[in-house]
């Protein structure tokens, strides 16, 4: 009996398959993903959001729609991928304090990030720059003349942050109690405020991203004294790390990770993973990230996960000592 079409087809297929291996051809596709990013457009994360969902759409899915769901420092978003389909159809690109220091800064935390998400793989990091301004005295160029000023001038050494309960926050609590000096926190709605009010005199010095800090310190508003990378960065290559001047405790960074639903299936995880990691190896990713101030990050799924242990540990303890009050 001659085959049908459809005996043809499904024939052809299966030496398809054969010579591919089942893996390679039965890799898991979702219609259209949804990309979580919890915070408003314009912002690093949404830029980051938006150049993978250009890059990966027609290859991870047909479709990769960006969701902003700015709110709550981050956590609104993190709340809706917990409830979301567990097939690959939902993905959440967040900073690492999400996952990692809010546990130990909100009291009732509506996810767990070790129960509730699986990591799929890094995608950026960013380190963090120590700048004072107009209200320092302009002879202040190191960070330990900085560390003299404040001891002499107490009440005006005043250090700007991203919000109480964030990293930089607490980033400037360690680097406080590591240059044994008394700074006064004051709390913005984000870094580049910060380094905006430490420009215009407000306050002595800001703790915030790199990107608060680089346009700025070009116009020679701000004075970036030191950066928090363990090597000096592409992007301040002419000012020392905390690291090189004795304060190896201060060398910290901040990345943005993938995230899908915990017990999603490992085969949809990896091969999200995969392809995100092959498209950060192109030239356009490079220079969106420079230009966010921000440096390639292809961290594994399991190198991410090792990662938010060991840093969910770390801010624990600094949180802890700096007698920070958890919020609701």
């Amino acid at each position: 009996m001659k085959p049908s079409t459809t005996d043809r087809r499904r024939a052809a297929l299966a030496l398809l398959a054969g010579g591919l291996g089942v893996s390679s051809w039965a890799q898991p596709r979702a219609e259209s993903v949804r990309l979580l990013c919890g915070y408003p457009p314009g912002g690093a994360a949404d830029i980051l959001c938006r150049k993978l969902a250009e890059k990966l759409s027609g290859r991870l899915a047909p479709t990769l729609v960006v969701d902003n769901k700015p709110g709550a420092a981050g956590r609104l978003a993190a709340e809706e991928l917990k409830r979301a389909p567990r097939d690959g159809s939902t993905m959440l690109l967040t900073p690492a304090s999400v996952v990692t220091m809010y546990p130990h800064v909100y009291r009732q935390l509506a996810y767990d990030p070790f129960a509730d998400f699986v990591p799929v793989g890094a995608v950026a990091s960013t380190g963090f720059a120590l700048a004072v301004g107009s209200r320092v005295p302009p002879g202040v160029r190191s960070v330990q003349e900085f560390a003299r000023w404040c001891r002499d001038e107490p009440a005006a050494a005043t250090c700007g942050n991203a919000g109480a309960g964030s990293m930089p926050h607490f980033l400037a609590t360690l680097m406080a109690r590591e240059l044994r000096i008394e700074l006064t926190h004051v709390p913005y709605r984000n870094g580049p405020l910060a380094m905006q009010a430490a420009a215009a005199g407000e306050i002595a010095a800001a703790l915030a991203t790199e990107g608060a800090a680089r346009a700025l310190s070009a116009g020679g508003r701000v004075r970036v004294l030191a950066t928090t990378w363990a090597e000096r960065s592409v992007q301040f290559a002419q000012v020392p790390t905390f690291n090189e001047l004795g304060w190896p405790a201060l060398t910290r960074h901040e990345w943005f990770g993938m995230f899908m639903p915990a017990r999603t299936p490992a085969e949809i995880v990896d091969h999200a993973g995969s392809l995100i990691r092959t498209t950060l190896d192109s030239a356009d990713i490079r220079e969106t990230w420079d230009k966010a101030s921000l440096v390639i990050d292809t961290s594994s799924a399991a190198q991410l996960r090792a990662a938010m242990r060991q840093e969910h540990d770390f801010w624990g303890h600094v949180v802890k000592a700096s007698g920070f009050t958890p919020e609701a």
